[in-house]
């Protein structure tokens, strides 16, 4: 069975985390994530889940240093699209072999080029924000890839030998800046001809709602974790090759939750990437947690007490390679069934608690991932009663590991009897 499985599964696990344009939009996505992150954390600072927080500093610092902080808030989401697109453009160039500053400056002025700045109410740029997301993930794959194939061509212009080489050299270099910002407003100029408004509204009508609308359902988070857990059965890190494709979605969602919440207006979206780090998996993948907890206080085996012990610690903040490794689960199907099944409970049960209003959704505050279960579901929420809804997975979680843990114990403890 295992050879089965690496001749089939790490083949294709491979192929998804190598492609060069998933590996990208990954790299470009991670990029912004440090920024992200401090940002919602002074968004979470700024409307901490205690009443009369934001009361005390408007006081303290009044209304109008409040409002100048969040405009300066504001001012990066309006356009975040456009850094999606220069960081994927920075990336996606890099690991083509090309100069990556300049992939990066080709990403910036196509996105510019086809994206017309039309202005909200509230004076925020519509397609530049979070509207503009995919669009940022899709200009800067094509548009470098389109220089890339102009560069490629190694297309000349021959000037007269009298003509120092430097300036035939620096035009032969421009030549594929041309050939990308030619086909752009080909591009343009094709649309407003047919009489659509922009390149954003048909592709986001053709492509990216449907994907959008697709990702943020309680089917498509079930996936996600079904599969993740599934390839680490097989020794396979399956966060990372799930997160190549359901990372541009989830990133998307969240972070119109993030700008709703910074607005204090109703939030869009109960799937969120907050939603699948929290709510789904509880001390990593297979929610590894409720396991440890059921090897400390039920086995009698001094192996897997050890392990438990061992593995505790990291396992609260996230991080269950020593679990994985230690009992171990890979390729160990006693413990794969409930390392498989307790993520997908835990999603199936969290959808229904968002859905039904039971608990506010995810505020898109993006928090650290090491952030353990009971505060991370207060502070994503700003409700103690997501920090309840965790404690029940986990006990639950504990209830669905307990037979096969135990299953397992004793065998082992017949073993070292016998040794």
């Amino acid at each position: 069975m295992q050879e089965k499985a690496e001749k089939s599964l790490i083949p294709i696990s491979t192929r998804i985390t190598e492609n060069v344009v998933l590996k990208s939009i990954r790299d470009g996505l991670s990029i912004l994530s440090p920024l992200i992150m401090i940002i919602s954390l002074f968004i979470l600072i700024a409307n901490f889940p205690i009443p009369g927080w934001h009361s005390f500093w408007s006081n303290l610092l009044g209304n109008q240093v409040i409002a100048s902080i969040s405009t300066s808030f504001n001012n990066i989401f309006n356009f975040m699209g456009l850094l999606v697109c220069i960081v994927i453009s920075y990336c996606y160039g890099k690991n083509r072999g090309l100069k990556d500053f300049v992939s990066s400056l080709v990403g910036l002025i196509s996105f510019l080029i086809l994206t017309p700045p039309v202005f909200h109410s509230t004076s925020s740029i519509l397609y530049f924000g979070n509207s503009g997301i995919f669009m940022g993930i899709l200009i800067g794959i094509v548009s470098v890839e389109l220089y890339r194939f102009s560069l490629n061509k190694k297309w000349k212009i021959k000037l007269h030998d009298s003509i120092p080489p430097a300036v035939p050299n620096s035009i032969t270099e421009l030549l594929p800046f041309g050939f990308v910002i030619l086909v752009l407003i080909m591009v343009k100029i094709l649309l407003t001809l047919l009489g659509i408004p922009s390149f954003n509204d048909l592709i986001s009508l053709l492509i990216f709602n449907p994907l959008k609308g697709l990702g943020n359902s309680l089917v498509s988070i079930v996936i996600y974790n079904f599969v993740a857990s599934f390839l680490w059965v097989f020794g396979i890190n399956g966060p990372t090759v799930t997160n190549s494709i359901w990372s541009p979605i989830l990133f998307s969602l969240s972070q119109d939750n993030l700008s709703a919440f910074q607005a204090g207006i109703k939030l869009p979206h109960i799937y969120t990437q907050q939603f699948v780090d929290i709510f789904t998996t509880y001390g990593g993948g297979g929610s590894t947690l409720s396991l440890l907890l059921i090897m400390i206080i039920v086995c009698k085996s001094k192996s897997l007490k050890n392990v438990g012990k061992m593995a505790m610690i990291p396992g609260i903040f996230g991080i269950n390679e020593p679990v994985i490794f230690g009992i171990p689960i890979i390729f160990n199907l006693r413990i794969a069934i409930p390392f498989v099944i307790v993520p997908i409970v835990n999603t199936i049960i969290s959808g229904l608690a968002f859905y039904y209003r039971w608990i506010p959704y995810t505020t898109g505050v993006m928090l650290p991932w090491t952030t353990p279960p009971i505060i991370s579901g207060w502070l994503s929420t700003g409700s103690w009663m997501a920090s309840l809804l965790q404690m029940f997975e986990i006990v639950l979680g504990m209830l669905i590991y307990f037979p096969f843990v135990r299953s397992l114990d004793n065998e082992i403890c017949k073993t070292e009897e016998t040794n």
